[in-house]
């Protein structure tokens, strides 16, 4: 028995050795996402997790994939990110941004990366089928904040308290509700930040 649990001890050695170095990646990745680039906005009101705030007009590359959510958010992830990725030398590649947005569309759910404030639409590549760059004007949006992972029970949580929020105020939300997402599966739920958007007047 005692042979048995010496022989094991190198392997739980090779576990905790995994699991620390699972988290150092976990941490490094945040940090660097925490260094992306995010649209600025001017802040109306602030009440708790709740924020009006003002955006400019901002450049997006989108795209839209069919199913459920998570399994086109996912699709629509992995074709922008080959598109910023991959362009010519002349454009360079584009720098990630956050956060990610996506909301619900007819048959499937449309996902956009926000550009870089400093690339114009001419210092961008000619995106592939499928995905489109468009112009988002200026406007006002209905925010609330929360961490922890963003499954479909929590985001429609947030966005009713955030409705209810805008109900009592007057405000009239001028569009459907859009999701924010600043941090990739990889970083743990706790240390996750995202949002529900609402447009409004």
């Amino acid at each position: 028995m005692a042979m048995a649990e010496q022989g094991a001890k190198p392997v739980w050695k090779w576990v905790g050795a995994g699991a620390v170095l699972a988290a150092a990646g976990a941490v490094a990745w945040y940090a660097r996402e925490r260094l992306a680039e995010e649209p600025r906005f001017r802040l109306v009101e602030e009440d708790g997790d709740i924020e009006l705030r003002d955006y400019p007009a901002l450049l997006v590359a989108e795209t839209i994939a069919p199913g459920t959510r998570q399994p086109a958010l996912s699709e629509g992830f992995r074709r922008l990110a080959g598109f910023i990725r991959g362009g010519s030398q002349r454009e360079g590649k584009i720098a990630m941004t956050a956060p990610v947005l996506a909301a619900a569309v007819p048959g499937g759910w449309r996902t956009r990366f926000v550009m870089p404030a400093a690339r114009g639409r001419a210092s961008l590549p000619a995106p592939p089928s499928g995905i489109a760059i468009a112009s988002l004007p200026e406007r006002r949006v209905a925010a609330i904040r929360f961490g922890g992972v963003p499954d479909d029970a929590r985001l429609a949580g947030r966005e009713a308290v955030l409705r209810n929020w805008m109900h009592r105020r007057g405000l009239i939300a001028l569009g459907d509700a859009e999701h924010a997402f600043y941090n990739s599966p990889a970083i743990p739920g706790p240390l996750r930040r995202s949002e529900v958007l609402i447009p409004t007047g």
